[in-house]
């Protein structure tokens, strides 16, 4: 486990102009060599192909395509059927929305959803847990550009779910909308989705818990038991009814990508992923925005930023 942990640190504190979606996919299938773990790339073309609007739209405005990376471990006789969603924009300029420089300097960590994602798969096999587990790291770099997507574009999404994007600054949910979607074909017994999402979430909870939120009272409460019993900080969020309306509020599109107005942001990213979510499967959605990356001192057992230690990326 302390490898795992080790391994997504040391993704999430590389460089940007070392970690790009291609790079972060190659380092994914060497960490599978050896292991029971399977991995699969899908590039731009393929994206293009099965119709990845989202994973796209974000990243079209960098000279760096996006990648969509499936890590599957499927042990025989498995109890369960468990379906992770990570977010992985290795870097957020904001796009065309771009983001304030004092906004920006911490922004390679926008992938640590991903990176999470993957690590878990990676010490579920190493443990040989009788868990059939399936990741689906969405990896994009956005970037503003004459490429990019502009407020106002359309994006058809996986499985063909039509979105208006309003704010390219709120990207995650689109590239995590394209691989729920795609989680729901694993027809699993659960999804769970994990981004840094939104600073809403952090304004809600403070920088050191995260915020879940669910379609599952049941989820919604165990989930933060679950946190606490491995030392961390989880809130459960609702997702009230009003955030329905604010989704529709666009007339082109079956979906507004972004909240009309500047209350329960956190809520209303939920509320949009929640529409990608197959009938009858549970899903939980964890929102890290605040725990992802420690600025200030060490606290405990976290170190500042994600460090690992030298062996770790000596290693990698």
């Amino acid at each position: 486990m302390a490898a795992a942990v080790n391994f997504a640190r040391d993704l999430v504190n590389t460089a940007p102009n070392d970690l790009y979606p291609e790079s972060m996919a190659t380092q994914l299938a060497a960490r599978a060599k050896g292991t029971k773990v399977k991995v699969s790339v899908t590039d731009e073309r393929g994206l293009a192909e099965q119709g990845y609007g989202g994973i796209l739209g974000v990243g079209k405005g960098s000279a760096r395509p996006p990648r969509l990376v499936k890590l599957a471990y499927e042990p025989r006789k498995a109890a369960a059927n468990l379906a992770f969603v990570g977010k992985g924009i290795t870097f957020d300029s904001g796009g065309l929305n771009i983001k304030p420089a004092s906004g920006m300097g911490t922004m390679k960590c926008d992938m640590s959803g991903a990176a999470a994602v993957a690590a878990a798969v990676f010490a579920v096999a190493d443990l040989g847990l009788p868990v059939r587990v399936t990741a689906y790291a969405c990896l994009a770099e956005n970037m503003p550009s004459g490429n990019a997507t502009r407020p106002g574009d359309v994006l058809t999404m996986y499985g063909g779910k039509t979105v208006e994007v309003l704010n390219t600054d709120a990207e995650g949910r689109l590239v995590l909308a394209d691989g729920i979607a795609t989680a729901n074909g694993d027809q699993p017994d659960l999804i769970v989705d994990v981004a840094t999402l939104t600073g809403a979430c952090v304004v809600a909870l403070g920088n050191k818990m995260s915020g879940v939120l669910s379609n599952d009272e049941d989820l919604l409460e165990e989930l933060p038991q679950i946190a606490e019993r491995a030392g961390e900080l989880m809130w459960p969020l609702p997702i009230p009814a009003e955030m329905n309306d604010k989704l529709r509020t666009t007339k082109v599109a079956d979906l507004s990508q972004h909240n009309p107005d500047k209350w329960g942001g956190a809520l209303f990213a939920a509320a949009f992923l929640r529409e990608f979510v197959g009938d009858g499967i549970a899903w939980a959605h964890l929102d890290i925005a605040g725990p992802a990356f420690n600025e200030g001192s060490p606290e405990g057992y976290t170190p500042r930023a994600a460090p690992a230690p030298p062996y770790a990326r000596s290693s990698s």
